[in-house]
């Protein structure tokens, strides 16, 4: 159910901010719980994100065993030896659960094999999520479309007890008064120009510190996709089927869709490459253009046949979109250790099922479902505990919203801010051909950003737009430093994260990397599977 209008405040058990498949998921978990339930979606719920804007794999993988086994092993040195058995397990059978419920409940039309059987490996986004959003609201969930959350609120005790944000459609401010909060905002982005992934710029994770959580896998965030040049058709799981090839029409040898990509990023610095999906066969070409529609269409709309004809390619910075960095999980419940805070999807760290390596379309998707619906049930749970209690609440956003006024005369506009952020991150030469003196260098330009971030940004105006620009600069900003920190303090190459100047994979360095703090950043190794990191390191 939708209300037109809406009041300032509302009272909910659980508030779910981001309207993508991790936040409706865990909508439909806490509704189905008997919560009462908001979720407050920056854009529209079910037309806006990254889903939204095409067709994904889903980790769909039956209970036989060894198809569970081989599934796990496929990627467990690609990244690093870092994900868990537990919770691959965990999300394997609750994925399996939830794609039978979307089939069922949720009549999603999965296509058919050629002796019936439902294919259950993917969906076209549009349509996934236009279900999703009816679903939702079938719930007797309230959705505020165009209504991005700005700032936490929280009680004395430091639980998190809502959130506060502006309406984009008609102006102005409104606040949510919950028993627990569900963050699922998406990952970072930096504005690269990867598809459907302008609104994500990091939102959730600001949101999250600044209660006081953590962070984990942020120098697992440098995944590059590659796209038709000046498209923003980021969808690099059809290139498993290209040549990659010189300007001259020469074969750009080492270069491919998995393991060659910073082939392509070197010789990209130099010249322009091109690539041709000469690979696929007529079946596979078939099922291309049944399976993701829409990247075919820039190259019909400029009459090229891309099976065929070499076009130019390029690389788009996908951050924590792709990568795996975001907040620690504390929980099987994807609690975050500050009370009544949970997360789902990109928001939360994706270390524990994918390691450092790019969870891809389908792991995200998989885990986008199995933690949403994890986060909404336990938000719910806690709501609960939480009955009759109506505490005395303030705003805990501070980035972009109050500086800090030390600075003198006006601050820096929020466009200066994200083109020095972007100007350090989206570079191939500093953030995929890692160096310490590149990182050094690139972070020591981002503590200026973020000096200037708390002395003097701050809104053009009043307006609820003003303000949400802003705020996603902090965001940006606070995500950019994080990201760098941790790669500079991870000497080894593992993963995704590839250093130069440490080429190889230390065993010695085989454990996680927690992240806490804005102004003072920390970082915390952590052993693989436990809950408490170990000694603390101050940058």
């Amino acid at each position: 159910m939708t209300t037109t209008p809406d009041p300032d405040t509302l009272r909910a058990d659980v508030l779910v901010v981001g309207g993508g498949p991790a936040g409706t998921w865990a909508a439909l978990a806490a509704a189905a719980t008997g919560a009462t339930v908001v979720l407050a979606d920056k854009g529209h719920c079910g037309s806006s994100g990254a889903t939204a804007a095409a067709g994904t794999g889903i980790w769909y993988v039956g209970p036989d065993p060894e198809d569970r086994a081989r599934a796990k092993a496929s990627r467990e040195a690609l990244g690093g030896h870092l994900a868990e058995h537990h919770w691959m397990d965990r999300v394997l059978d609750r994925t399996y659960e939830l794609v039978g419920d979307l089939a069922t409940r949720g009549r999603y039309p999965f296509p058919r094999d050629g002796d019936g059987r439902e294919i259950r490996t993917g969906v076209q986004g549009p349509e996934y999520m236009r279900r999703m959003r009816t679903r939702v609201l079938r719930a007797g969930v309230r959705v505020l479309d165009h209504s991005p959350v700005t700032e936490l609120l929280v009680d004395a005790e430091g639980s998190v007890s809502g959130a506060a944000g502006v309406r984009l459609r008609r102006g102005g401010t409104y606040r949510v008064e919950a028993g627990a909060v569900v963050l699922a905002t998406g990952g970072c982005a930096f504005r690269s120009g990867t598809l459907g992934c302008h609104p994500n710029t990091g939102d959730g994770a600001l949101l999250a510190v600044e209660a006081g959580a953590g962070l984990s896998g942020m120098e697992f965030s440098n995944a590059y996709a590659i796209a038709p040049a000046g498209t923003s058709l980021t969808k690099t799981a059809y290139y498993t089927y290209a040549t990659f090839l010189h300007a001259d029409g020469t074969v750009l040898d080492g270069a491919g869709s998995t393991r060659g990509r910073s082939t392509i990023a070197r010789a990209l610095l130099d010249e322009p490459v091109y690539c041709v999906l000469d690979r696929a066969d007529d079946d596979v070409r078939t099922a291309m253009r049944l399976g993701q529609p829409n990247f075919f269409l820039p190259f019909d709309r400029l009459g090229i046949d891309p099976f065929t004809e070499p076009f130019p390619v390029t690389l788009l910075l996908e951050g924590t979109v792709r990568g795996t960095g975001g907040v620690h999980v504390t929980g099987d419940d994807c609690s975050t250790g500050v009370p009544g805070l949970y997360v789902a999807g990109d928001t939360a760290t994706r270390e524990l099922v994918c390691g450092g390596f790019t969870g891809g379309g389908s792991h995200n998707a998989a885990w986008a479902m199995s933690s949403g619906s994890w986060a909404g049930d336990g938000a719910a749970r806690h709501a609960r505990c939480r009955t009759g209690v109506r505490p005395v609440l303030r705003p805990g956003g501070d980035a972009g919203l109050r500086p800090g006024g030390a600075r003198p005369g006006p601050g820096p506009h929020e466009s200066e801010v994200v083109a020095e952020v972007q100007r350090r991150v989206l570079p191939y030469e500093t953030n995929l051909f890692r160096t310490g003196i590149g990182l050094a260098a690139a972070l020591a330009g981002l503590d200026d950003v973020w000096t200037q971030v708390r002395t003097a940004l701050r809104p053009a105006s009043h307006s609820a737009r003003d303000v949400l620009r802003a705020r996603e600069a902090a965001a940006m900003t606070a995500h950019a430093r994080w990201m760098y920190s941790a790669a500079l303090a991870r000497t080894e190459s593992r993963g995704m994260h590839r250093r130069t100047d440490h080429p190889d994979l230390d065993p010695a360095q085989h454990h996680r990397l927690r992240v806490h703090g804005l102004d003072r950043i920390t970082l915390t190794p952590s052993p693989v599977g436990d809950r408490e990191p170990t000694t603390a390191v101050v940058r």
